[in-house]
C-alpha cells in the first residue's frame, strides 16, 4: 500500500469543510511520536497508535517498539504532543439546550413529578451552535439529562458528531434519574440568599417517592401484563439489569437514606449525583457500591463552618477513600460551560489529584460510571479510536488547544461560531 506522512499543518484543511460530519476514514492510520495520556493512569512517550476502521489495533511506546510504518496507509507526526482520550461530560444538558433564556430552545425538562420513560436521546440537536464550543476543548461525548420532578426521565449517552440523534448516540436509556428531596433548603435566591429552613414536606415527599420507586420494582418482578404502565416500564432494567439509578442528592441525610434503600431494592449500579457530602459516607458508599458524579467544583462551601476549599478538594477525598468518582459542570449555564470541564479537572489537580487522576476524572472514570468503558473512556487497544491531540496540557486553559480529534474513524471539523467570528474581524481589523 501506499504510504502517507500526514503533517499537522494539513488539519487546519479538515476544518474549512464546514459544520458536517466527515467520512470515515478507510485504511490504516498511524498516529506517531506524541506523549500519549492514556487515561487510565499510564502515559506513553512517543507513543504509536495505531487505528483500522475505527478501531484501535495498536498503542505501544517508540521507544520500545519498532514498527514497519509502510503496513499504513497514512501516518500522522505528532511529535511534541499530547494526545488525550476523548473526555466525557455527564450530567449535564448539552445538546437539549441551546440559550438558556429561550424557553423553546429548552428541551430537557416535562411537566409533572414523575416521567421515568421520558428519553432525552431522540432529543439531542447534532446542530446545536454550544456543540461545537464545546469538543474543540476536548470533550467528545455527553450524557444528555432530564432535569425536574422527583423522577426526571431517562439519560443517553451521546458523541458530539453525527448528521442526527440516531448517528450520535452511543448509549440509549443508560439510567434514570431521581431528584431526592432535601430536608433543609435554602430561601432567597442567589444575589440575596436567606437562612437555610426545614422543609416541612421532607418525610411526605420521600415517602411519596420512596413508593413510586418500590410500586415499580413490583411491577418489573411481574412480566406479563394486559396493558402496560410506561412509567414502571422504564425501570426495566435497574433492578435486574445493567440500567443506572442516578440519586441526585448533596447532603448526609438524604445520601444515607438514599443508601438504605439501595440496600432494600438492590440496585446494580446505583449513582449519587452532586455529592457535596459524599467524603462524609464514604465507608458506607464502597460497601454499597455507590460511584459518585461531583457536581461543580469550582464553587463556594454550602455551610459557613465548612473549609473554603472544600469543593475543590473533593475529588481526592474520594479517590483516597477508593471511591468511584467523576466530574461535571451541573450549575448555571451548564451546557455552554461544558468547555471547561477540562480545567475543573485542572483545579482537582491543583488541590491534590496526580496529572493522570485528574485526566482519569473526566475519561476513564466516567466511562466506568456509565457503562461504557468496553468502548470509551482510554486509548487501549480493542477501544474505540476516539481522542484528540492537544499542543500542550490540556486541563491548563492556557495551553490547552486541540488541533486534531477523531473519532469513531473520522477526524472531526474543529471550527466553531466563536473561533469564525475572532478571524472576521480580526482580519477586518488587521488590513485598517
Amino acid at each position: 500500500m501506499r504510504n502517507i506522512i500526514l503533517t499537522l499543518l494539513l488539519v487546519p484543511v479538515f476544518s474549512a469543510l464546514g459544520q458536517t460530519p466527515m467520512e470515515k476514514y478507510e485504511g490504516k492510520i498511524l498516529f506517531k511520536g506524541g506523549t500519549l495520556h492514556v487515561g487510565n493512569g499510564d502515559v506513553i512517550d512517543r507513543a504509536l497508535i495505531g487505528v483500522e476502521n475505527g478501531r484501535i489495533t495498536l498503542v505501544k511506546s517508540g521507544l520500545t517498539y519498532t514498527i514497519d510504518k509502510t503496513e499504513y496507509d497514512t501516518v500522522i507526526e505528532l511529535s511534541g504532543k499530547h494526545i488525550y482520550p476523548g473526555f466525557i461530560n455527564t450530567n449535564n444538558t448539552l445538546g437539549i439546550t441551546e440559550i438558556d433564556a429561550v424557553r423553546p430552545t429548552l428541551d430537557f425538562n416535562e411537566t409533572g413529578l414523575y416521567n421515568p420513560n421520558v428519553k432525552t436521546g431522540i432529543a439531542f440537536n447534532t446542530e446545536s451552535e454550544v456543540v461545537y464550543t464545546v469538543r474543540t476543548n476536548g470533550i467528545l461525548y455527553t450524557q444528555c439529562t432530564p432535569r425536574g420532578g422527583y423522577v426526571s426521565g431517562m439519560s443517553s449517552i451521546v458523541s458530539l458528531d453525527g448528521w442526527n440523534w440516531e448517528d450520535a448516540v452511543v448509549k440509549m436509556e443508560d439510567g434514570i434519574h431521581v431528584n431526592w428531596p432535601e430536608k433543609i433548603t435554602s430561601s432567597g435566591w442567589w444575589a440575596n440568599p436567606g437562612p437555610n429552613v426545614k422543609n416541612k414536606k421532607y418525610d411526605e415527599n420521600r415517602d411519596e417517592l420512596i413508593q413510586f420507586i418500590k410500586s415499580a420494582k413490583a411491577y418489573c418482578e411481574k412480566k406479563n401484563y394486559d396493558q402496560k404502565n410506561l412509567k414502571f416500564e422504564a425501570f426495566r432494567g435497574v433492578f435486574d439489569g445493567e440500567k443506572r439509578i442516578y440519586f441526585h442528592a448533596d447532603f448526609a441525610n438524604e445520601i444515607n437514606e438514599i443508601i438504605d434503600l439501595s440496600r432494600e431494592l438492590k440496585f446494580n449500579f446505583p449513582v449519587i449525583v452532586g455529592g457535596y457530602d459524599s467524603w462524609l459516607l464514604v465507608e458506607r458508599l464502597k460497601e454499597n457500591k455507590f460511584s459518585v458524579i461531583l457536581d461543580r467544583i469550582h464553587g463556594l462551601p454550602e455551610f459557613d463552618e465548612d473549609d473554603v476549599n472544600l469543593r475543590y478538594k473533593l475529588p481526592l477525598k474520594l479517590k483516597e477513600a477508593g471511591v468511584l468518582y467523576c466530574l461535571s459542570m451541573h450549575g448555571d449555564m451548564e451546557a455552554m460551560n461544558s468547555r471547561n470541564l477540562p480545567f475543573q479537572a485542572g483545579t482537582a489537580r491543583s488541590f491534590g489529584l496526580s496529572k493522570e487522576d485528574a485526566v482519569q476524572s473526566i475519561s476513564l472514570n466516567v466511562a466506568k460510571i456509565l457503562g461504557i468503558d468496553k468502548d470509551l473512556g482510554s486509548v487501549e487497544e480493542g477501544k474505540l479510536a476516539s481522542f484528540f491531540v492537544s499542543e500542550g496540557d490540556a486541563l491548563d486553559m492556557k495551553t490547552n488547544k486541540v488541533i486534531l480529534a477523531f473519532m469513531n474513524g473520522r477526524f472531526l471539523n474543529l471550527v466553531n461560531r466563536q473561533q469564525q467570528l475572532y478571524e472576521t474581524y480580526s482580519n477586518k481589523y488587521k488590513s485598517e
